[in-house]
């Protein structure tokens, strides 16, 4: 698991009608109206989630829930029983892996704050330990050293809350050794196969990117390239010798594309693979038989390109016994012969399976979530539309059960930014789209400009936009609805998470008369106070942020403008507001301000504050009371008809 880096990811967490692969009674125009499924049924925990298996292939892993939070399991294959390695009450288990064959490693954190703490357990339950019990620290996993069975590459803010220094952590005593010590401007360490400590990602006069190198542990870091933010060189993993690098790069292109990279003379000495539409978002290896073996992009869906052709074979007969479903490689034993797969489409969160590549069978292990019968599922069909200046905007509509593209009529809709800003949506299962469609509501979901995966370009016309060009791609996508008859004018609601929350307020502030009520999630309200309650780890970014989103000195009057707080005397509909007391990312305060200043202004609005949860609400109770209060205030403004 070789960790591929990305400088600035996700700040704030995430037309003409395509073909889509519908099934044909989509195209029956009689309209068979969805049963109701429990709300519950929408967001409660799986059954069974996350499974992974052990190095050697005889055991594998999964979380489930344990008095209402996902923790870990263990289980022998060939066997029924199961060991149960944590029982948290207080907060779901983050993530987890094998590091060995004896132990899991995972992640926790406090209440929603993101400073996860790291431990480990043996697979029998014995010997938990907690390695990084440090108040107010965040861990981060940069290397597993799968070579390295005992050993594992940390990273830890605990001698600056701003940046994070690698540690090498001893998994069987907890003892760890810093092995660098980060000068402060270093965002992204990289090790070779054999767990040296080789690359450096740094951050340069506040905006530009450098990549530093060393051929070995001993010797001095020399910088060989550095570019401006706004493109660069990404490595993924050294090649098989530890002399070349493989990465994605868009350095003189607009998409990114697989490189082999010389870190000797900082140049690109061949291009492995490009894609003409959509940046490549990764590259995979195989480490036993090392070979570059697949990249991955999205366009309505995941896509792949192989480099090899026993990986092609292998997916080509997965696609054979798993037919109608999208599936994916949750992960594989060191040998390379048994592995867990996972299918899904976007009406079933699918199930997972035990493939044995050398028998090629597969054997279903779990339907993650068996109580959601796919048959009552909305498809999710992608669309496109171009906005006011030309832009051409893909994005996906879902239509409640019994409704199609010639059919759809004056629906009611929820227009569904994504967060991020600099993320995407993407074709799946989403349980809040299937559950506004399942109450009768169209869910439109654009990836508007700066959204990620269609090149630099078209992330690059985001820039200083937030409120601006951004908003207006969601306006031109609704009245794209509104114009194909779709959406009844009079019964449309504009709902979003962390960015989509600050999408919504600006919404409601920019077109007062297009949304009948809102929904801000987790959203941002002030653009000062938001960038100035960042997270520490957040500040060496502060520059890039400046130049993405807007100087906090120089562009002042333009982010008072896009600040929808100073304009709620522009805001006519009712609004719901959601918020984690503990969010790191968006702080509460953001949510304070604008409740506050909608309440002197006398407009409609609700309030949901959990003490117990940060940036989204991941206990399953809280998921129930948010979703719970937003199908009411929905219901109460949108009036879906019966």
């Amino acid at each position: 698991m070789k960790k591929s880096f990305l400088l600035l990811a996700s700040i704030i967490i995430a037309g003409t009608f395509m073909a889509c692969d519908c099934d044909d009674a989509s195209k029956n125009t009689e309209i068979v109206r969805a049963k109701q499924i429990p709300l519950e049924n929408f967001f409660k925990n799986p059954e069974k989630s996350s499974y992974q298996i052990s190095p050697n292939g005889a055991y594998f892993s999964y979380m489930a829930p344990y008095e209402n939070r996902m923790n870990i399991f263990v289980q022998k294959r060939g066997e029924s029983e199961s060991v149960q390695l944590t029982k948290e009450t207080e907060r779901d288990v983050a993530g987890y892996f094998w590091p060995n064959d004896k132990q899991i490693i995972y992640l926790k954190d406090s209440g929603g704050d993101e400073n996860y703490h790291l431990f480990g357990v043996n697979i029998d339950g014995t010997n938990p330990i907690s390695y990084t019990d440090f108040d107010g620290v965040r861990a981060q996993i940069l290397d597993d050293l799968p070579e390295q069975k005992d050993f594992m590459i940390i990273g830890l803010n605990k001698r600056n809350p701003q940046v994070f220094d690698p540690y090498r952590l001893n998994l069987a005593t907890g003892d760890m050794e810093m092995i660098a010590e980060n000068p402060g401007n270093i965002q992204g360490w990289m090790f070779d196969h054999d767990g040296q400590l080789r690359l450096a990602i740094a951050i340069v006069d506040g905006i530009n990117q450098a990549i530093m190198y060393r051929d070995t542990e001993n010797d001095e870091w020399n910088t060989i390239l550095t570019t401006n933010f706004k493109e660069g060189f990404s490595p993924s993993f050294f090649t098989f010798d530890n002399k070349r690098i493989i990465g994605t790069s868009n350095i003189n292109r607009d998409k990114s594309a697989v490189v082999e990279f010389d870190p000797k003379t900082g140049k690109e000495i061949e291009l492995l693979y490009k894609n003409d539409d959509y940046d490549v978002s990764s590259v995979h290896y195989s480490r036993k038989r090392k070979v570059i073996t697949s990249a991955s992009y999205t366009g309505w869906k995941r896509e792949r390109h192989f480099f090899d052709a026993e990986t092609k074979t292998m997916f080509d007969n997965l696609g054979e016994l798993l037919p109608g479903y999208e599936f994916g490689i949750s992960s594989s034993n060191d040998d390379e012969n048994v592995y867990v797969v996972r299918t899904y489409s976007d009406k079933s969160l699918g199930s997972y399976y035990i493939y044995d590549k050398t028998k090629n069978e597969v054997e279903q292990i779990v339907e993650v979530s068996p109580w959601i019968d796919e048959n009552e599922m909305s498809n999710q069909i992608p669309i496109t539309y171009n906005s006011r200046d030309g832009l051409k905007i893909h994005g996906y509509l879902t239509l409640p059960k019994g409704f199609n593209m010639d059919n759809a009529k004056n629906l009611p809709v929820v227009v569904n930014p994504h967060g991020g800003p600099w993320a995407r949506d993407s074709w799946g299962f989403n349980p809040e789209v299937q559950f506004l469609a399942n109450r009768g509501y169209a869910v439109f979901q654009m990836n508007f400009r700066g959204s990620t995966g269609y090149g630099r370009q078209f992330w690059e016309a985001s820039f200083k936009k937030w409120g601006r060009e951004m908003q207006d791609d969601i306006t031109d996508g609704t009245q794209w609805l509104i114009d194909k008859g779709i959406a009844d004018p009079n019964r449309i609601a504009i709902y979003g998470a962390s960015y989509g929350g600050y999408a919504t307020l600006m919404g409601l502030v920019k077109e007062p008369k297009l949304y009948a009520a809102g929904v801000d999630y987790v959203g941002v309200s002030n653009m000062f106070t938001f960038m100035k309650t960042i997270p520490p780890y957040w500040k060496p970014m502060l520059d890039m942020m400046f130049e993405m989103v807007g100087d906090l000195e120089a562009d002042s009057l333009m982010l008072r403008e896009v600040s929808p707080v100073y304009h709620v005397d522009k805001i006519e509909s009712p609004l719901f507001v959601a918020q984690g007391r503990n969010d790191p990312r968006v702080n509460v305060d953001e949510s304070d301000q604008m409740v506050e200043a909608m309440k002197a202004r006398g407009i409609d609005i609700e309030y949901m504050v959990k003490d117990d949860e940060g940036h989204g609400f991941h206990n399953e109770e809280n998921r129930f009371d948010f979703y719970r209060a937003m199908e009411a205030f929905l219901n109460s403004h949108l009036k879906v008809e019966e």
